[in-house]
């Protein structure tokens, strides 16, 4: 394990829960491919977000997940795996796709839903005290479930794909009125909206309840609105050998940008536009390997460097 963070220093202070998914991934993009990866919402967010603080983390498995996987994520030392509920008699989650040339397109293989058909996972008592809340992408309704299990929550902040936009617009509709954000892509964001321009996709979503909206673009960065105003986050440039497996940029993203502000126990207007900063970072390196690997061995002085690159070459004026 590379990354330096102590999770004692904040073991009183940050309560900052992941709801979602743990997969067993295949990948295939056009220079190798990989099958039994750790993948997964859930797993992504965690590994990301642990680089920063604790987090709790809530999600099933079936008796097919690998032994192999539970100790990665426990390998993390910020990952709390008290709330993984274990189903010797289900199936885990699993996901195929395959990447083209260009990294940003790629197809679905096969889903097989397995565990997600079921009840959710229960949320153990001990993490009913979280108030910083990521829900993970998963039906709206189990979405919708998890906000009443976390009295004390501060902050809570969803995910969603376009899957559920489709087939489930009225629960999602119901969850953006309870969710104090939202981070999609720009295509989701598009489909939920009937905006294809990013600007007006944010407005429109703000206006379905909402305190801020996040919109990534991939290679193009991402965009930030709120009541306030907006921000424009670039992309952190890597060049094309650096690009080992995207799967979990979005994921880790949202990991780091969260980890920010549960750290930080902001959400003001400037923590945002910092915390999108720190997201951008870490799913630049979440993307230099497939699964977990490059998180397992990042450290806090190689990430906190490229912050500090980034930043600087972010900067206008």
């Amino acid at each position: 394990m590379g990354t330096q963070f102590s999770p004692q220093r904040y073991d009183h202070i940050v309560k900052l829960v992941v709801t979602g998914t743990i997969g067993i991934d295949t990948v295939y993009t056009p220079r190798d491919k990989r099958e039994g990866v750790l993948g997964g919402s859930a797993a992504y967010f965690a590994a990301a977000a642990s680089q920063l603080c604790p987090v709790r983390l809530v999600a099933a498995v079936g008796g097919d997940w690998p032994s192999e996987h539970r100790e990665i994520l426990c390998g993390f030392p910020g990952v709390c795996v008290a709330g993984l509920d274990a189903r010797p008699q289900s199936r885990t989650f699993a996901w195929g796709g395959r990447y083209f040339e260009d990294i940003n397109r790629r197809e679905t293989l096969f889903t097989e839903v397995g565990v997600l058909q079921e009840a959710p996972p229960i949320v153990p008592a001990a993490y009913r005290d979280s108030e910083y809340i990521f829900l993970g992408n998963t039906h709206p309704a189990v979405q919708l479930g998890f906000i009443e299990q976390f009295p004390e929550r501060r902050l809570i902040v969803a995910d969603t794909m376009d899957l559920w936009i489709r087939t489930a617009h009225g629960e999602l509709t119901t969850l953006l009125k309870r969710v104090d954000g939202l981070i999609v892509n720009d295509s989701e964001a598009g489909e939920l909206t009937g905006f294809r321009n990013a600007i007006s996709a944010c407005k429109k979503i703000l206006d379905m309840g909402p305190k801020f909206v996040v919109v990534k673009k991939g290679e193009h960065g991402a965009v930030l609105m709120h009541h306030e105003g907006m921000a424009l986050v670039p992309a952190y440039p890597v060049e094309e050998h650096q690009v080992v497996d995207p799967t979990g940029a979005g994921d880790s993203f949202a990991g780091g940008f969260m980890g920010y502000l549960a750290r930080e126990r902001r959400s003001d207007a400037a923590a945002l536009q910092t915390a999108m900063a720190y997201g951008t970072v870490m799913a630049s390196f979440a993307l230099e390997s497939f699964g977990l690997d490059r998180m397992r061995v990042l450290t806090s002085a190689e990430f906190q460097q490229r912050l500090a690159s980034f930043q600087q070459l972010a900067r206008v004026g």
